[in-house]
């Protein structure tokens, strides 16, 4: 299949699903990330990875504007506008609480370090630029994270130039910066 064709299906099965967990949100499963949903539809119906659906996910979102933007009404839909997040994790005991927590603690610093060593220093230091800046607009605009990540995504799509810039001038700063201290 030749890589304009894999995004035209692709773009079908995108824009299906999105008409679908908008008819009935409901099919995302609890709790459940509504772009995740998507994504692994995406894989599944392609028999693709992941990884591969993720890029053609990304692809298809950046190269068409209006699919861009019903992926993100339908992100803020699902979790900003029909979900109240938060409260399953709210009312555990102070125990359970600290276990979720010390294993997500554990589990993200297993990722970044496999990341370095797959991927290189750049690639994690721009996964933890965009966990940083997602963090702090959900924290400023009182949304949960994979809205605030999905928001800055389409963000960055939409301004792909300059946002990419901007990376590359912070992370050549922070690498200076670094090089000083030695």
């Amino acid at each position: 299949m030749s890589t304009n064709n894999k995004e035209a299906v692709a773009e079908q099965i995108i824009l299906s699903e999105i008409n679908n967990v908008c008819s009935n949100p409901s099919i995302v499963k609890e709790n459940g990330c509504a772009s995740c949903h998507v994504l692994f539809t995406l894989s599944d119906r392609m028999q693709i990875s992941e990884q591969d659906a993720s890029d053609l996910l990304s692809e298809v979102l950046f190269n068409n504007p209006q699919v861009n933007e019903s992926f993100i009404e339908m992100v803020e839909n699902i979790h900003m506008k029909q979900r109240i997040m938060g409260v399953s994790f709210s009312i555990k005991r102070r125990e359970a609480k600290d276990k979720y927590i010390d294993s997500n603690f554990k589990n993200v610093l297993a990722e970044l370090s496999a990341d370095l060593v797959n991927y290189g220093a750049d690639i994690v230091l721009r996964k933890l630029l965009i966990s940083s800046i997602s963090l702090e607009i959900a924290k400023n605009i009182g949304i949960d994270h994979h809205a605030a990540i999905e928001e800055l995504y389409y963000y960055m799509r939409k301004n792909d130039q300059e946002t990419h810039e901007n990376m590359i001038e912070f992370i050549n700063r922070f690498y200076e910066k670094i090089r000083r201290r030695k």
